[in-house]
């Protein structure tokens, strides 16, 4: 009983230890963060590391077929990017305001991050040129706006699409010359204010070849908002208070799913939206809780996967709530050493940059 407690007190203690956002952090030299996408989309590195061996071989994204095999699940978030940061005018001052808008939160009212803040008050009108003309209606507890629009048009979106700007990462400083870089090349469900960018490696015909090896290309939908990027701010990261996204499990991904873990298959997923994702939607015994919910769940170190058996996932910001993520799913210990590897090997880092496959 002694060596038992001694043992599980020592567990404790290293759990928590593992616990501090300062565990999570490392240095970056600013020239391997990615400014603008590759020609050819698979052909960014592919850094492939033993979930549990650490055992690094260095690839091609390409070359991603060469580790998968007949009956694998690979779970993709189909989620559309909105031309979502808009730049009006204040109707009293003729001040330019800078809008983000986050998510739709009621017909035709929107939640929404506005610069500069100060000047966006209860009741402010902004146009945002002919068509489109929003009024703040309230102030979230975070400082967020809800914009109630009046339009012109069949429906906002075709508006965004027009005076539209791509919300890329404020790390990426270069002009972004074709939207359609910031999609990925199965997006289809408009709803996300930032790319899951570890789709942003495929091309259709790399996904083809994926089909006629035998591999099961499923979806989900996790439309991905601002707290993505919103950094953590307490030291102990148990206290830090996740962002909520909606998901959409459709019914065939659903079955796929259960189907995989019953006959022992792989269930890969693609990005760390994906993996919230299943892991929400689904209990230990691979039932289904939810085809469709808001998640804030946060997964660090210590968390226990129901469904993910392997992880393509890009190289993210330190100390994130992403890097926590793919620590949990490997060890803090074996990401962190990959990372000084990447580094070490001028990795490109970020939305942009490369990928790696946990496997």
């Amino acid at each position: 009983i002694i060596i038992i407690y001694h043992y599980t007190f020592f567990m404790s203690i290293k759990r928590k230890e593992n616990m501090n956002l300062s565990d999570f952090d490392y240095n970056l030299p600013e020239h391997l963060i990615a400014q603008t996408p590759l020609e050819h989309r698979d052909s960014s590195r592919l850094l492939v590391m033993g979930r549990h061996s650490g055992n690094i071989e260095h690839r091609h994204f390409y070359d991603i077929a060469d580790y998968l095999r007949a009956g694998d699940v690979l779970i993709l978030n189909d989620s559309k990017v909105i031309p979502a940061r808009i730049y009006g005018k204040r109707q009293c001052s003729g001040g330019v305001v800078e809008t983000l808008l986050l998510k739709a939160v009621a017909e035709n009212e929107w939640e929404a991050l506005v610069k500069p803040g100060r000047k966006a008050n209860v009741g402010q009108v902004i146009e945002y040129g002919q068509s489109l003309v929003g009024t703040v209606e309230s102030v979230t507890a975070d400082g967020n706006r809800i914009i109630k629009f009046n339009y012109n048009g069949k429906n906002i979106y075709e508006i965004l699409d027009k005076i539209g700007n791509m919300p890329i990462p404020p790390y990426i400083k270069e002009k972004l010359s074709d939207k359609n870089r910031y999609q990925t090349v199965y997006a289809k469900h408009l709803g996300s204010a930032a790319a899951p960018t570890a789709g942003l490696h495929f091309t259709k015909e790399l996904l083809n070849r994926l089909k006629e090896k035998g591999v099961i290309i499923k979806y989900v939908t996790l439309h991905v908002g601002l707290g993505t990027f919103r950094p953590v701010k307490t030291e102990d990261i148990t206290k830090h208070i996740m962002h909520s996204e909606h998901y959409f499990i459709p019914e065939d991904t659903e079955e796929e799913i259960i189907a995989a873990k019953k006959q022992g298959r792989r269930v890969i997923c693609v990005g760390t939206t994906s993996v919230r994702t299943v892991e929400s939607a689904f209990d230990k015994n691979i039932n289904l809780i939810s085809r469709s919910d808001d998640t804030d769940i946060f997964i660090y170190p210590g968390y226990e996967f129901k469904v993910v058996d392997a992880l393509i996932t890009n190289f993210h910001l330190p100390q994130s709530t992403l890097m926590m993520l793919v620590s949990a799913f490997s060890s803090r210990e074996m990401i962190m050493k990959a990372y000084r590897e990447a580094i070490a090997s001028e990795y490109r880092f970020f939305s942009f940059g490369d990928a790696m496959f946990i496997v």
